[in-house]
């Protein structure tokens, strides 16, 4: 059922907890409801601080697809503008839902913190009227459907024993099973002879082994015998002579 131009009566309970904007005297709250172009105030509750009490009652026209009320609260100021407490949303689902709601809705501040509760009393007198679509006279105006599917119960074959089996007929199987059959010419399989490697000759060892050239010089003796020079001995050829003393 359409809610459009329907009423809602909604009464404003008051506050609590709410966020003091006061620092020596005591705060003057208001409420401001918004609903689409409707809009409602209560008179401010002089001194009513955190917790006031306000017990006024306003009638929305609903519209439909438009399913929640803009609150918000704020404090009355005779010299300066008002400050702003907090703002919150009020949802309809249930009030349209069962014909009655009494939720506290929470309100927070501009950076989002807690600032408060607001009380509301709402009733909806149209609650649960929904139309119920008209019977048809005949049931001739539903479209034709198609029977239903009911197929033709099936029976399992009955029991059948087992057919005896006469072991006579089988053949007996020789224990360990025969090899694989004999080739017809093993010739062709037999490997290919090959010639044997041709000998090795045979080296004899020596003994004693063969000295091999002394290619160093003899050892001299130490210290070496007087008129020789230097060690080892010059030899002619390889090393100048001395020079003269």
């Amino acid at each position: 059922m359409s809610i459009q131009g329907q009423l809602l009566e909604v009464t404003v309970v008051g506050c609590s907890k709410l966020k003091d904007t006061e620092w020596i005297s005591r705060q003057d709250p208001y409420v401001f409801l918004e609903y689409a172009t409707t809009k409602f105030r209560t008179r401010p509750c002089t001194d009513g601080g955190r917790n006031p009490r306000f017990e006024e009652k306003t009638t929305l026209s609903l519209i439909e697809g438009l399913r929640e009320i803009s609150v918000s609260v704020w404090n009355s100021n005779m010299v300066s503008h008002d400050d702003f407490i907090g703002s919150g949303r009020v949802q309809l689902s249930k009030v349209l839902a069962d014909g009655y709601d009494d939720s506290s809705w929470s309100l927070q501040s501009r950076s989002g913190r807690y600032s408060g509760e607001v009380k509301l009393i709402m009733y909806y007198a149209n609650a649960g009227k929904a139309q119920k679509p008209a019977k048809s006279a005949t049931p001739s105006s539903y479209a034709p459907t198609a029977p239903l599917y009911n197929p033709a119960p099936q029976y399992a074959p009955p029991y059948m024993p087992p057919i005896a089996v006469d072991s006579s007929s089988y053949l007996p199987v020789a224990y360990p099973p025969a090899r694989y059959p004999l080739v017809a010419n093993p010739t062709l399989y037999q490997p290919a002879i090959y010639p044997p490697p041709p000998p090795q000759q045979q080296y004899l060892p020596t003994y004693p082994p063969t000295q091999y050239p002394q290619t160093y010089l003899p050892p001299q003796p130490y210290p070496p015998p007087p008129g020789q020079p230097c060690y080892p001995p010059a030899y002619p050829g390889f090393y100048p002579p001395p020079p003269p003393y």
